[in-house]
């Protein structure tokens, strides 16, 4: 799946108190640590990987609950991709040095609501501020664990 062909959904945007690597370090521990509670989402709404596998740090093919990483460029864009029954998606990291000891990271999200069954998904997910709110959180726990 190619994540630019998916819908524009959101990008979320912070800048953080570390250089790049630190930022790059934190964000494969933060989404390898929220595994527990994503292994038991992605079982539920169907998620095509359900759980971690593949070399750490993320390389091409490693997973994690409802993502495939897709593509690597250490330091700078980390690409995940997922599938489940409501929807086709993609998160997609950057970074920036944003000065000295500073970082902009921004997590887009691109994806696809198929059917009815996606429409009510995005409703729920999307629309209800939901995502917004679960993207803000993981921005602050990568920021703590970059420190």
């Amino acid at each position: 799946m190619k994540p630019h062909s998916l819908p524009y959904v959101d990008t979320h945007t912070a800048v953080l108190m570390a250089g790049p690597d630190a930022v790059w370090r934190a964000i494969g521990e933060v989404m390898d640590r929220s595994s527990d509670g994503a292994a038991r989402y992605a079982e539920l709404v169907g998620c095509a990987d359900r759980k971690a596998s593949g070399p750490r740090p993320f390389a091409e093919g490693s997973t994690i609950p409802g993502f495939t990483v897709t593509t690597v460029v250490p330091g700078r864009e980390l690409v995940l991709t997922g599938r489940h029954r409501f929807a086709r998606y993609a998160l997609v990291f950057r970074l920036e040095q944003h000065g000295p000891g500073r970082t902009r990271v921004s997590a887009e999200t691109r994806a696809a609501f198929p059917g009815w069954s996606g429409m009510l998904y995005r409703l729920l997910v999307v629309s209800s501020g939901g995502h917004a709110g679960g993207m803000r959180r993981l921005l602050r726990a990568i920021g703590r664990r970059a420190k």
